[in-house]
């Protein structure tokens, strides 16, 4: 039986995105399943007392460049994106509602490539809707729904539970109990699946 990699991660934090695009290598390679949970990255340093890296200048200026350093070494087409720091609400929302929809991954993937491949102002709700419709979705359906309280209300629970796991920041990553923090913890979650 396929064992799961559950991933809470949030479209504002680029170790998310580097590893979302090696977690796809892992799959293949161990048959594992990649469950993606949507969070506020946000909510969560507010409940764990934690920051961005951005806060911090020396620490920001530091960890753009290993950001870089771990995209090249993984192949993963990285770019920083000069609209950063962007509100992702919207897109944690938007993730929430398309959750369980077949699409749920394509979209995934068009917003991190939006975020950290091909730089978009994905706090202009124009671009969003644009990712959405390159994704195949209606995008005025799309954002109508993310903007349910049962959306909102979804992304709170999914937060709390990150939360009460012990998340602190994102990517977080756990193989049953066992949790891992980071792009760079990605060969150990290898390991643990297969």
């Amino acid at each position: 039986m396929p064992r799961t990699i559950e991933v809470y991660y949030d479209f504002g934090s680029p170790a998310s995105f580097i590893a979302h695009c090696r977690l796809k290598g892992v799959a293949a390679r161990t048959g594992a399943i990649v469950e993606l949970v949507p969070i506020l990255l946000g909510a969560v340093f507010k409940a764990t007392g934690n920051a961005s890296p951005i806060e911090c200048p020396a620490k920001g200026r530091y960890v753009s460049v290993d950001l870089m350093r771990f995209a090249a070494r993984d192949g993963v087409p990285f770019a920083s994106n000069p609209h950063f720091p962007i509100n992702t609400t919207h897109l944690m929302r938007a993730a929430t509602a398309l959750r369980g929809d077949p699409g749920y991954a394509r979209y995934v993937d068009f917003t991190f490539d939006a975020m950290w491949h091909f730089p978009r102002n994905l706090g202009d709700p124009a671009e969003v809707a644009a990712v959405l419709t390159n994704a195949g979705f209606d995008a005025e359906a799309v954002v109508a729904r993310a903007a349910s309280s049962e959306v909102k209300d979804a992304l709170r629970a999914t937060t709390d539970a990150a939360i009460a796991r012990g998340v602190f920041g994102a990517p977080t990553m756990f193989v049953g109990d066992e949790m891992w923090f980071g792009q760079d913890r990605v060969d150990w979650v290898e390991a643990a699946a297969a």
